[in-house]
């Protein structure tokens, strides 16, 4: 098979000069607050999450610090502001050491996800804001409450637990001492010397549909992060999630985690998505998904539910396509089609209240390129900026 047949960028990404995702795309994208203006992120496939053939591993695409890098290499080339470091265990490499080595070769931001209870809370703000200051201030923190690796709690103890780290963490991370005592964590500390180069704690992004999770994120996170579904369903979850965070005092933005399969016709989109599934069987399938830490979680059965619901193709809606999460416990739906599409079913999302997009698609840096020559070029982003409210323990 040739390197055009596999749909793969070459390995040097700072030596493509195709035009649309330019180096004046990346430069002017700014730290724009401009509430109409998303915040376009992509994704970097650290825990064995790549394939030509979903179901079917690769060699060529195993997380490695080099096939990863080039990942955040091409985002970052093609202008996208942000970039998730997904976290795992037994899959893939360490998300943490990896933001710490990109930091220097890198100008996007970078969402790195925390499981909450791996490290104790003091440790990881002087973890998290020595990153920040090797990135010159862009990261930011995907909070996630999954169980540890040998460990089982009951929802409503792992996101109270979360909550707790969430506020004594920002705390730390803006400068303040703790004098905290919870069910989770007993803690007076005074901050750590070293700080963020803002002089407070980054964003925090977090996901999760189980009531006790939509409280967790109401009291704690910045960004309420949706899982691919409908519209009048993430309008839906809009509403409960904005009740329950005034309710608390507070506000949220709103980010959407999908897969995309973009091509220059529709046909050639849906071609494209028949031709990811077509050498999966259910059982791998099914084997893939119940790997995951979060297999059993209220987010992973809605996901399941909405590939019920689908059409024979596997179609929710005529451009979300449940295919995916065949294959892959988590977000489990790829908005399909051409680039104007595409572009129109963000524009409806942005027009429902989603403020982020956190991307992917199969292989990585293949549709990397390709959403940024078809669909980038024409959409106004920018990072997220604005000032979170405090964290509620209570």
């Amino acid at each position: 098979m040739t390197d055009h047949d596999r749909q793969t960028p070459r390995d040097d990404v700072t030596a493509r000069d195709e035009g649309s995702a330019s180096d004046e795309s990346h430069a002017a994208r700014g730290e724009s607050e401009a509430a109409d203006e998303p915040e376009l992120a992509w994704f970097s496939a650290l825990c064995d999450d790549d394939y030509e053939f979903l179901g079917q591993p690769d060699p060529l695409l195993a997380s490695s610090f080099e096939h990863c890098r080039n990942i955040v290499l091409a985002a970052d080339r093609y202008g996208f502001d942000n970039v998730l470091l997904p976290s795992g265990y037994q899959l893939g490499i360490d998300n943490t050491a990896f933001c710490a080595a990109m930091a220097p070769i890198t100008s996007l931001r970078m969402l790195l996800a925390v499981r909450c209870g791996e490290l104790v809370v003091p440790q990881l703000a002087r973890q998290l804001a020595t990153i920040d200051q090797m990135m010159d201030g862009r990261l930011t923190v995907n909070i996630i409450s999954s169980d540890l690796p040998g460990e089982k709690l009951d929802s409503e103890p792992r996101y109270r637990r979360s909550i707790e780290v969430m506020h004594v963490l920002r705390e730390l991370l803006d400068g303040k001492a703790v004098n905290f005592h919870g069910d989770f964590l007993d803690v007076e500390v005074d901050p750590p010397r070293v700080r963020t180069v803002s002089g407070s704690s980054p964003l925090f992004y977090f996901g999760g549909l189980s009531p006790a999770a939509r409280e967790c994120a109401a009291a704690g996170a910045d960004v309420f992060l949706m899982w691919p579904d409908t519209t009048d369903k993430v309008l839906a979850v809009k509403a409960d999630m904005d009740a329950r965070a005034e309710a608390k005092g507070r506000h949220l933005r709103y980010g959407w985690r999908s897969h995309v399969i973009v091509r220059e016709t529709e046909d050639a989109a849906r071609e494209a998505a028949r031709r990811l599934l077509s050498r999966l069987d259910d059982d791998t399938g099914a084997a893939i998904r119940q790997r995951s830490l979060d297999s059993t979680s209220a987010g992973v059965s809605r996901q399941a539910a909405l590939r019920d619901e689908a059409d024979d193709e596997g179609y929710a809606e005529r451009h979300l396509w449940t295919g995916v999460g065949r294959a892959r416990s988590g977000a489990g739906a790829a908005i399909v089609g051409d680039p104007d599409q595409v572009l129109a079913k963000l524009n409806e999302l942005s027009d429902a209240g989603i403020e982020a997009f956190i991307l992917s698609g199969y292989p990585h840096a293949a549709e990397c390129d390709l959403f940024a020559r078809h669909v980038l070029p024409h959409l106004e982003h920018g990072p997220l900026q604005f000032t979170p409210d405090p964290v509620d323990p209570n």
